[in-house]
C-alpha cells in the first residue's frame, strides 16, 4: 500500500473529530492537544479497517511480543477457595508476565509505535513512574527503528535504576522530572505538542 493511498483515506486533521463518545468518556484535554489528538484518532480508526496493519500487528504480537501468553490453573488458589463441600470457582491466571518486557504494557506500546511509525513520525515521547511502561515503549520503538523519549521522575529513576538501565539499553532517551509521575506526564505532553 502505498503512501498516497493511506493519506486520501485519512481523516483530516482540520476536520473535528466528537469531543464526547458513549455515556460516559470524552475528550477532556488543552486545547492545544486537539488537533494532535485529532490526528492520531483519525489514523487509529484507519488502521483499525486496515487489514495489512492488522495482519502487521498480530505478526509482531505473535512473534516479537509472545502472544497468545497462556492461562495458568491456580491449583493452590482454588483450594484455598473452595468450601468444605469442594464447591466453588477454579481460578486461572493468565500469563501477560511472560510477554516480552515481563509484563502487559508491551500489548499496547507494539501498536501505538507501529501506528506512530505509519504516520511518519520518528520519535515516541512516553511518561513512566515505576518503568515498565518506558522499557515496553522504548523496546517497541528500537524494533522499529523509532527514537524513544521517556519522561520520568528523579525519585523514581532511583528507585526503578534496573528499568531506566533497560530503557537505555533499548536505545531510549530517559529525561528526569522533579515530582512525580504526573510531573513526568505533563513534560511529555509538552513534549509531544511542540
Amino acid at each position: 500500500m502505498n503512501t498516497r493511498t493511506l493519506i486520501d483515506r485519512r481523516v483530516p486533521s482540520e476536520v473535528p473529530m466528537p469531543e464526547k463518545f458513549g455515556m460516559f468518556g470524552g475528550k477532556f484535554v488543552p486545547e492545544t492537544l486537539i488537533t494532535s489528538l485529532n490526528r492520531l484518532e483519525a489514523e487509529f480508526i484507519y488502521a483499525l479497517q486496515d487489514p495489512e496493519f492488522q495482519e502487521e500487528l498480530a505478526t509482531a504480537m505473535r512473534d516479537y511480543v509472545g502472544r497468545e501468553t497462556p492461562l495458568y490453573f491456580a491449583q493452590g488458589l482454588t483450594d484455598y477457595y473452595k468450601n468444605k463441600d469442594g464447591e466453588g470457582a477454579e481460578i486461572y491466571l493468565k500469563r501477560e508476565d511472560l510477554n516480552h518486557c515481563g509484563a502487559h504494557k508491551m500489548n499496547n506500546a507494539v501498536a501505538q509505535a507501529m501506528i506512530a511509525k505509519r504516520m511518519g513520525l520518528e520519535n515516541v515521547v512516553a511518561a513512566t513512574g515505576a518503568g515498565q511502561h518506558g522499557v515496553a515503549t522504548a523496546a517497541a520503538c528500537a524494533k522499529l527503528s523509532l527514537s524513544c523519549t521517556v519522561f520520568m521522575s528523579a525519585d523514581d529513576m532511583e528507585k526503578q535504576s534496573s528499568n531506566v538501565l533497560l530503557m537505555k539499553l533499548f536505545g531510549a532517551q530517559v529525561k528526569p522530572v522533579e515530582g512525580g509521575f504526573k510531573e513526568a506526564s505533563s513534560e511529555a505532553i509538552r513534549e509531544w505538542v511542540w
